[in-house]
């Protein structure tokens, strides 16, 4: 059983994941199985060559993932891209920030919820959906309050079904190219590239899949979680390289293996037909179930990483309400309050179809994503000045300047709803904002708050508003 501190005089987030631990938690948001359910819909975007449409992106992503792992090593706060703007442009700029994120990790777990409820009306098409809804979210949202050490090895018992069952599919993948299907052998760059493969279309598919990897971003929420400040920087990259090896390995074997869709009666999601196909009927339905051991990991890794973001924002608030959410159980050691209001609004799956939550999403990722290479850019190159030397230049100039230009190209390709619906709720956290700073005149504050090891009674280093430095 977790216990607070004797030297901690409140309770905090409990400092007991390793770094597998956060690692699994971001698999399990980045959801490996996402790559043969959206199969088919990127491999006729990109004429057949989906593996490519994956290293598009992990190269756009590996960018950000680098900004990332340095603000996080700057300012080890678990919330994200809203302490990182916070603290080096402005607060109020943090404060919408951190709103138009709560637009992609807020919704993320009713996402799942909603997919969940869809399998369940296919089994159940007679039972009222919202039961399973109430029993899906209840269940989630508990294990949350409970701890995120139980939290986490739930998580990682999922992922590593999943990984299995990927190693499966490639293994008969490989049997049945090596029986003449497909390609006839895995040794070929036709996934990769052939002829009137036109890399606009890999482009637009790049957009497609680059959505599998957000989870990678996510881990940040666990910086006042992790046993040691530096746990979480190389969680990320180690979460982002292996995610992208995995989406890599399982879109090679199933390119090579249907470089056509021909025979496919569903494009939209081909993951059943791609398990039945290289493996029977059995093979299916082990396939389909770790597909919702996904969903399920998925769900808790996404609940828990909202709940630190919401609060963050609480603790580093003003007024009756923020504090209330910024309320950690002095037993589980949870954001116990943060981690029900996302349970509150999970039931909401009930309601709302999977395109209208799915569209919301994306535009609150690429908030963060293009605020969090800025920062590195405003805080090492203009703040600390380092852009004396060459590697200087490369590393605070233009290596996140190279990951704002690569997220603008998802913006360009980012679909009309979720521009429209991402505007209308930064609308709202902008009068919000406006009305909290009683017209911008009282600036909200925000300062890091020394939080202390939970098990061991270690200090993090004191970090100071617009003072810190990068931690030798």
């Amino acid at each position: 059983m977790q216990q607070t501190s004797p030297t901690t005089s409140t309770p905090h987030l409990s400092r007991s994941l390793g770094l597998w631990a956060i690692v699994g938690l971001g698999l399990g948001y980045m959801t490996p199985m996402t790559v043969f359910d959206t199969f088919g819909i990127v491999s006729e975007e990109t004429d057949g060559v989906v593996p490519l449409a994956y290293l598009v992106a992990l190269i756009a992503m590996v960018f950000t993932a680098l900004s990332y792992g340095r603000m996080t090593r700057v300012f080890p706060s678990a919330g994200s891209a809203y302490t990182y703007a916070s603290e080096v442009i402005h607060p109020n700029v943090g404060f919408l920030v951190g709103w138009s994120s709560l637009l992609d990790y807020l919704l993320l777990p009713m996402v799942n919820a909603v997919i969940g409820r869809i399998y369940f009306e296919s089994f159940f098409p007679d039972t009222p959906s919202w039961i399973f809804v109430i029993v899906y979210v209840a269940i989630v949202t508990a294990l949350n309050c409970w701890s995120i050490k139980g939290t986490s090895s739930i998580n990682g018992i999922l992922v590593v079904f999943q990984v299995v069952l990927i190693g499966v599919f490639v293994i008969l993948a490989y049997i049945s190219l090596t029986k003449g299907m497909g390609q006839g052998t895995a040794l070929t760059l036709e996934p990769l590239y052939h002829a009137g493969v036109d890399m606009g279309a890999v482009i637009a598919g790049a957009t497609v899949v680059c959505f599998s990897f957000i989870g990678f971003d996510a881990i940040t929420m666990y910086s006042e979680e992790a046993k040691t400040p530096s746990t979480v920087p190389k969680a990320i990259v180690l979460a982002l390289l292996i995610g992208g090896a995995i989406f890599l390995l399982g879109a090679w074997f199933a390119q090579a293996t249907f470089p056509t869709l021909e025979g496919f009666e569903v494009t939209d999601d081909t993951l059943p037909e791609l398990a039945l196909k290289v493996g029977g009927e059995f093979f299916k339905i082990l396939f389909v179930s770790s597909a919702l051991a996904a969903m399920f990991a998925s769900s808790l890794s996404s609940h828990a990483s909202v709940s630190r973001m919401i609060y963050v924002m609480a603790r580093n608030g003003t007024g009756r309400v923020p504090k209330f959410l910024s309320y950690i159980h002095p037993k589980f050691l949870t954001p116990l309050h943060a981690v029900l209001i996302v349970g509150v609004v999970s039931l909401l799956a009930f309601r709302f179809t999977l395109e209208f939550v799915s569209a919301m999403i994306n535009f609150g990722a690429l908030i963060a994503f293009t605020v969090v290479n800025l920062t590195v850019l405003l805080y090492y190159a203009v703040r600390l000045k380092k852009r004396k030397t060459p590697f200087e230049i490369l590393t605070n100039i233009v290596l996140p300047i190279i990951g704002m230009c690569l997220t603008a190209v998802l913006w360009i390709n980012l679909h009309f709803d979720a521009l429209l619906y991402g505007a209308i709720w930064f609308v709202i956290g902008l009068v919000l904002l406006v009305y909290v700073t009683k017209g911008l005149r009282t600036p909200l504050t925000m300062k890091i708050e020394e939080e202390t090891l939970a098990e061991e009674g270690t200090p993090i280093p004191h970090v100071e508003h617009g003072k810190a430095g990068e931690p030798k």
